[in-house]
């Protein structure tokens, strides 16, 4: 199952929709494992990784720099997401794919990411739109 982009997830900050376009764009790349060698399911697994990290520091620098008072929540989900994450793709490049880890990858990259955007991303993006 794809994660499908639309409009309705736009956050009105130009740097965070385009990044989060391009995650979308490699966790389907992800999520569409059949037929793909261990070593491409693991380079894929890898640029998310470091894909992530890079966007919530993304986030985490505009929230710092207008003062968003949700901050420490806001990081702290990126924490928790960055430890599943990375639990995740250890279990991946250790057991590759399996009906297991599909149902895992599913919740952490498709629900996870539509239900932060929705609700943690678009409030903190008003806010920050609200003091540039």
């Amino acid at each position: 199952m794809p994660l499908i982009w639309n409009d309705s997830l736009l956050t009105g900050i130009s740097i965070i929709d385009s990044q989060h376009k391009e995650l979308f764009r490699r966790i389907n790349e992800l999520l569409d494992f059949n037929n793909k060698s261990k070593e491409t399911i693991t380079e894929t697994v890898r640029f998310l990784q470091s894909y992530v990290i890079n966007h919530f520091g993304t986030e985490e620098r505009l929230m710092n720099k207008t003062n968003y008072p949700e901050y420490l929540i806001h990081k702290n989900a990126h924490g928790k997401y960055t430890q599943e994450f990375n639990a995740l793709k250890d279990r991946i490049e250790r057991e590759g794919i399996g009906v297991s880890i599909s149902v895992q990858m599913n919740h952490l990259l498709i629900d996870w990411w539509i239900n932060h955007i929705n609700k943690v991303d678009k409030k903190m993006a008003e806010f920050i739109r609200d003091k540039i």
